[in-house]
């Protein structure tokens, strides 16, 4: 009996941990196959990430490689990042298929939105980067280069200062759905956002002040955006919180179809 019941107990957690390595190994073989398609065109890859500095760089001057292997790993570490970025979708997708199971039909109504506007603002921050903070960023640097020095910038540092302001400005684009979450669970309400919009206002430029280089224009492009974007989510939250019953009868209808105790049988 005991060794029954240790089994009964154990096989929900098999299950689970198979099912986690199911849906991770989708996630690596989707990379892997971005990655395998993509390696061949590595070094325009990085051309095309290169041309906003590229740009402004001055007339002769080119951008060098200090490190030895730089000129093949460099492409090689960009485009796996690249890889993993176009993986998105499918990668937020597997996390999905893994957690949809125990979430209500409320909540799965309002999780897939997220997970869709998820990938579309990542993908958005990413782009504000490179058509709008780039250019000016690096308009900006040119111009104040002294007289006599070469702007001539290492690929490797160059690769790792355009991956981070990538990932900020990904991240930096997901404020509405955090604040949308916030305000959803519970965890605060729309009034207290409000009231709390000047010390949001300063931790913008703080985190921008983190995340971005030390010159006052890439932080004011940061910061602006998450502020907007925070004055976006509380809109949507607003709008959320007036259908707040329609919400709590509709998790009322789905608990006995998910609580309902087991029928005991004669």
């Amino acid at each position: 009996m005991s060794h029954d019941t240790g089994t009964d107990q154990e096989m929900p957690l098999i299950a689970h941990l198979t099912e986690l390595r199911k849906r991770l190994m989708r996630c690596v073989i989707a990379i892997f196959l971005l990655f395998a398609g993509l390696f061949y065109f590595s070094q325009q890859i990085y051309a095309l990430v290169a041309a906003p500095l590229r740009s402004y760089l001055p007339e002769g001057a080119t951008m060098i490689a200090t490190g030895v292997a730089s000129p093949f790993l460099t492409p090689f570490k960009l485009t796996l990042m690249v890889s993993l970025f176009l993986a998105m979708p499918i990668i937020l997708h597997q996390i999905w298929g893994f957690i949809a199971p125990g979430l209500y039909k409320h909540e799965k109504r309002i999780a897939v939105p997220l997970l869709i506007s998820s990938i579309v603002l990542f993908y958005a921050g990413m782009a504000f980067a490179y058509f709008v903070v780039f250019p000016i960023m690096f308009g900006f640097f040119a111009s104040v280069t002294p007289e006599g020095v070469a702007m001539m910038t290492d690929i490797g540092q160059y690769l790792d200062f355009v991956l981070t302001l990538f990932f900020a400005f990904g991240v930096a684009f997901e404020i509405p759905v955090a604040t949308f979450l916030l305000i959803w669970v519970g965890i605060v309400d729309v009034a207290t956002l409000r009231k709390s919009r000047p010390y949001v206002v300063v931790g913008c430029f703080v985190i921008g002040m983190v995340l971005t280089p030390p010159d006052i224009f890439s932080q004011t492009l940061l910061a602006v955006p998450m502020w907007l974007l925070f004055e976006a989510g509380v809109i949507c939250g607003s709008m959320i919180s007036k259908r707040e019953p329609a919400f709590r009868g509709d998790a009322e209808e789905d608990k006995p179809e998910r609580d309902q105790p087991p029928v005991s049988r004669p």
